[in-house]
C-alpha cells in the first residue's frame, strides 16, 4: 500500500492519474464535533494501483488533487457519492467532474433499491469486505495497516464494479439515465446550505405567523452560528429551545438565561445578543411581512383511488426493465401525480417519463387498463370509439 503524505509525492501521483481514463475515489471523514465534515483521508484508485492520500499532513497541499478532480479529461467513479462531493464543494467552492456514481448506476442496472456498496462487491467482484475498521477514528495518527487496507478496499473492488455497471449500460444503451443523475449530483444548489431555509428542517405541528417569523429567524441564527464557528447546530441550540423561544419570547434579554438549554450568563454573550437581535427582528415584522403557510385540512384528504394504480403500474415497469423504482418516482411523486392535473414531477420528464410517466398519464385519463394474468400484471391498451 502507499500513503501519500507530502506535496511532492501528491504531485507525482496526480500527474499520474490524470493520464487515466477514469480513477476511483472515495473519503474517510469525521463529523462528530463540527458542522463541515472534517476529511481525514483520500483514496483513489486507477487501474495498476491504489493510493491512500493523509489529508490531516502538515506538509501536504492538496492543489494538485483538487485540480485532478475538476480534469474534464478524467471520469471521477464514486459510489454513494453525495458527502464527498460535499466535502469538496465547501473546501474549494467547486465539485469534481466528471462523475459516475455507481450506486446510482446499479439502480438503473436492477440491482435494487438499495444498491450498498458491500452488496455490490458481494455480487459484483466476488469479494467480502472487512467491515472491522468500519467506525474507526479516522482523525487520529498514526493510521494502523488494518484502516489503510478497510480504506483502499473501497477503491479496489470499485474498479471491477464500475467495469461492469458501465458495460451493462452501453449494451442496455441507458447512458443517458445516469449522466442525467449526474447532472443532480454535479450541481452547487445540491449541496449549498442557506441558513435562510434552515428552518424547514425543524418538525412543528402549527402555529401562526409571528410563531413561524420567530422561529425563521433563530433557525437562520443558528446555522449562521454553527457555519461561523464549524460546530454541530445541536451545539448552538436543540430545535425544542428554539420551538420554546419562537412560542414564548422572552421580555427581556436577561430572560434568555431562565430557558432551559441556555446557560446562566448566556444573554450577555456575543451569541445571546446576536440571538435576541435576530428574535426582536422578528418581533418587528409588519403583519404584512410575516410568512403565509398554506392551511392543512382538517379532515385528512383521501388519496384518490387512482394512485394505487398507479403504484402497480410504476413496479410493473420498473419489474420489467429491471430498474429500481425508487429512481423512477417516489410515494410523494405518485400522490402528486394522482391528485394534480399538471404535476411539476421528475418521473414526467426525461428517461423516466419513457419509462413510467407516458404510460401513469395514459392511465390516469383512461386510455390504458392493468390485467392481472396470475402474478403477472398485463397493461393494456383502451381503443375509444
Amino acid at each position: 500500500m502507499t500513503l501519500i503524505t507530502d506535496t511532492a509525492s501528491l504531485k507525482a501521483l496526480t500527474e499520474r492519474l490524470s493520464k487515466a481514463a477514469y480513477i476511483t475515489v472515495d473519503t474517510e471523514f469525521m463529523r462528530d464535533s463540527s458542522y463541515y465534515s472534517k476529511l481525514c483521508l483520500v483514496q483513489v484508485a486507477d487501474s495498476d494501483g491504489a493510493f491512500a492520500i493523509d489529508t490531516l499532513s502538515e506538509d501536504l497541499d492538496l492543489g494538485s488533487f483538487y485540480e485532478l478532480m475538476f480534469n474534464p479529461d478524467v471520469l471521477k467513479v464514486f459510489h454513494a457519492c453525495r458527502q464527498d462531493m460535499e466535502i469538496f464543494f465547501h473546501a474549494t467552492g467547486k465539485l469534481p467532474a466528471p462523475i459516475f456514481d455507481t450506486q446510482v448506476a446499479a439502480m438503473v442496472c436492477g440491482f435494487g433499491e438499495s444498491a450498498g456498496y458491500e452488496t455490490l462487491v458481494k455480487q459484483i467482484a466476488g469479494k467480502s469486505l472487512d467491515k472491522t475498521a468500519r467506525f474507526t477514528d479516522w482523525a487520529r495518527r498514526p493510521l494502523s495497516d488494518r484502516q489503510l487496507d478497510y480504506a483502499l478496499g473501497d477503491v479496489t473492488h470499485l474498479r471491477v464494479i464500475y467495469d461492469r455497471l458501465s458495460s451493462q449500460l452501453v449494451s442496455s444503451k441507458r447512458e443517458a439515465w445516469v449522466l442525467e443523475e449526474m447532472e443532480t449530483l454535479t450541481s452547487p444548489a445540491t449541496y449549498r446550505l442557506e441558513p435562510q431555509d434552515a428552518w424547514k428542517r425543524i418538525k412543528f405541528r402549527s402555529g401562526t405567523p409571528r410563531f413561524v417569523a420567530r422561529l425563521q429567524a433563530l433557525a437562520q441564527w443558528r446555522e449562521e452560528q454553527a457555519q461561523s464557528r464549524n460546530i454541530p447546530r445541536n451545539r448552538v441550540a436543540k430545535d425544542d429551545i428554539l420551538l420554546e423561544l419562537s412560542a414564548h419570547p422572552p421580555s427581556t434579554p436577561e430572560a434568555l438565561d431562565h430557558v432551559r438549554g441556555l446557560s446562566k450568563g448566556f444573554h450577555a454573550s456575543a451569541t445571546g445578543k446576536d440571538l435576541w437581535k435576530a428574535l426582536q427582528e422578528a418581533q418587528a415584522l409588519p403583519d404584512s411581512a410575516l410568512p403565509v403557510l398554506p392551511k392543512k385540512s382538517r379532515i385528512p384528504q383521501k388519496t384518490p383511488p387512482i394512485a394505487d394504480l398507479l403504484k402497480v403500474l410504476l413496479k410493473s415497469r420498473c419489474d420489467e426493465l429491471g430498474v429500481a423504482p425508487k429512481l423512477v418516482a417516489n410515494s410523494a411523486d405518485i400522490e402528486e401525480l394522482a391528485r394534480q392535473d399538471d404535476p411539476k414531477i421528475k418521473a414526467l420528464t426525461g428517461w423516466r417519463y419513457d419509462v413510467y410517466g407516458r404510460d401513469a398519464l395514459a392511465l390516469k385519463n383512461g386510455e390504458l387498463a392493468l390485467t392481472a394474468d396470475g402474478s403477472l400484471i398485463e397493461i393494456v391498451e383502451i381503443e375509444k370509439d
